[in-house]
């Protein structure tokens, strides 16, 4: 008896043993063929599934507003007053000029104020007058949108380069070349050392049309500046269009080559910070820059090549045909002190005016084609791929008032900034979170669904930032699995502050896993705590006040959708 207990123990023990063995080669055995990237998306998907069902979402009742369907105005653009000026005139008779921020900023980005304020003191008169100018920093797109709209126009116009001059004569607006430079300045593509190495010993030298033709093939991963706001970023367009088709850069030749190109582009950036931070994590192993700028980092020298590329940016001065005579002439006297020997050699001290022994080959175009380029840009820059893209919209009791209003009319406003081919739905969050309108085609009748749910939206309670995230990382994630070579990424629209349920380091890692950006934009935000979303992938966070937040989402919609 005693011998049968012993005998059934053992087989009741090896049993045991063999259930574990194969147990363990069960779990052993699951990720064998899986790749890390994989294995990761997995647990981070159940992650995010497991969050969820904790959050239970409710969906609201879709609430449909109608959509105008011919352009309506709107005052997209800031007041002016958001735009610092950076030297201030010392007479009553004065020329107000828009100058670039590599111009009139701060240490050697300043070569324009220090003009500037010198002309200032030297005592110049027009009529027997005394005259100054006076200088804001205003970018060379938002400058352009000002003259463009009639909005704001300043007596002077110093864009980066002459593009958007061409393209405002294009559009209408009868303009004056006072001066067809000021500073010359030389745009290029930075490369880490590595690549610069491997792309030399594969093509034997580099220029344009090798960093395009390699980009097409996925030898490296590069990334540029948001076209319709940055004159780099527009210079790299039109010049890669130029490497396929020198005579038509519009041509189909031109737009197949552009659309292979731009297959392996991670992604274009809203601002130039943005690009440079996905640089140093390691996103991307080439990106456009000015070489005033480049040579002024030390950081950048040190871990980045410069190879010229395009067009020259000669920062010229425009004015308008109405402006006043008086104020012209004071453009004219300050463009020909610019230009004195002694200023120009300022500029140089500042990274101007650099010789790099280049060559512009590109051909001359006009403001027709630029726009037209720009248009193209938009259309094609996804390369037919759709993009899912979910905005979480914080309702908490914090939002209430002007925020929340600001809100409201900046996302109505940008819907006519998203492509119509690509994916969008909307989710609000307080102590509860609300799945407003489902992932659909951004069709007529989702952007109907769309404008309803925003329109709808009131505030109170709590702030569940993080769990508005979580439901929204879900709905991507489930939309992928019916458009798998579709985009994911998240606008969190929000002020900040975080009350309920899930943390930043309960979502980081799945979020990051996913390689889901998510672009935050604060109203009278803690502007810190959204910077740490936006920075788990590199996207951008944007501090928007009421008075320009409408502007600022034009251009994010514009680069992402």
């Amino acid at each position: 008896m005693k011998n049968n207990k012993i005998q059934a123990a053992v087989i009741a023990g090896l049993g045991i043993l063999v259930f574990a063995v194969v147990l363990a080669g069960i779990l052993l055995t699951r990720n064998a063929k899986k790749s890390p990237k994989t294995i990761n998306t997995e647990s981070a998907t159940a992650t995010l599934k497991r969050y969820e069902k904790r959050i239970a979402p409710t969906v609201a009742e879709v609430i449909k507003s109608p959509v105008e369907l011919t352009d309506v105005t709107v005052d997209e653009l800031p007041d002016i007053d958001t735009n610092e000026i950076t030297v201030g005139p010392n007479t009553a008779l004065y020329a107000e000029i828009f100058s670039t921020s590599e111009k009139c900023g701060k240490g050697k980005d300043g070569w324009m104020n220090q003009v500037a304020e010198k002309f200032n003191r030297a005592g110049y008169e027009v009529d027997g007058q005394p005259v100054s100018v006076m200088i804001r920093s205003v970018a060379s797109g938002l400058g352009m949108d000002y003259i463009r709209s009639g909005k704001y126009i300043p007596d002077g116009y110093s864009p980066s380069n002459d593009f958007w001059g061409k393209m405002l004569i294009a559009d209408g607006v009868e303009m004056e070349t006072v001066s067809e430079r000021l500073a010359d300045n030389t745009a290029g593509i930075l490369l880490s050392k590595d690549t610069q190495k491997k792309l030399l010993e594969r093509y034997g030298s580099i220029n344009l049309k090798t960093i395009v033709e390699a980009t097409a093939n996925g030898e490296f991963a590069m990334g540029y500046t948001n076209p319709y706001a940055s004159a780099t970023g527009l210079n790299f367009l039109i010049s890669t269009l130029q490497t396929y088709d020198a005579r038509d850069p519009l041509a189909e030749d031109a737009v197949d080559g552009f659309q292979s190109f731009q297959t392996n582009v991670p992604f274009v950036a809203y601002t130039t910070l943005q690009m440079r931070d996905a640089a140093e994590t390691g996103t991307l192993d080439g990106f456009v820059m000015e070489y005033q700028t480049y040579i002024n980092d030390a950081e950048l020298v040190r871990k980045y090549e410069f190879t010229p590329f395009g067009f020259l940016h000669t920062n010229p001065l425009y004015t308008t045909k109405a402006a006043d005579p008086k104020k012209k002439e004071i453009l004219r006297l300050f463009a020909e002190y610019c230009q004195t020997p002694e200023n120009q050699q300022l500029a140089a001290d500042h990274g101007f005016n650099v010789d790099l022994h280049y060559t512009v080959e590109q051909s001359e175009v006009d403001g027709d084609v630029l726009l037209s380029a720009q248009e193209l840009w938009k259309t094609e820059k996804d390369n037919g791929k759709p993009i899912l893209a979910v905005f979480v919209a914080d309702v908490s009791g914090s939002m209430d008032g002007e925020p929340l209003n600001a809100l409201k009319a900046s996302l109505i406003n940008g819907m006519r900034y998203i492509n119509t081919t690509n994916y969008v739905g909307l989710v609000s969050y307080s102590d509860d979170v609300v799945i407003n309108v489902p992932i659909e085609q951004f069709n007529l009748n989702q952007q109907a669904a769309f404008k309803g749910a925003v329109e709808s939206l009131s505030a109170a309670g709590g702030t569940a930032t993080f769990d508005g995230i979580v439901v929204a990382a879900n709905m991507l994630i489930k939309a992928k699995e019916t458009y798998p070579d579709a985009k994911m990424m998240m606008f969190v629209l929000s002020d900040g502050e975080t009350n309920r349920g899930y943390s930043l380091k309960d979502i980081q890692q799945p979020i990051d896993s996913l390689n889901i950006p998510i672009y935050t934009i604060g109203y009278n935000a803690d502007i810190p705590a959204l910077e740490s979303i936006s920075a788990i992938n590199e996207a951008a966070s944007i501090n928007a006040d009421s008075d320009d937040v409408i502007y600022k989402l034009k251009n994010l919609f514009n680069s992402s959708l």
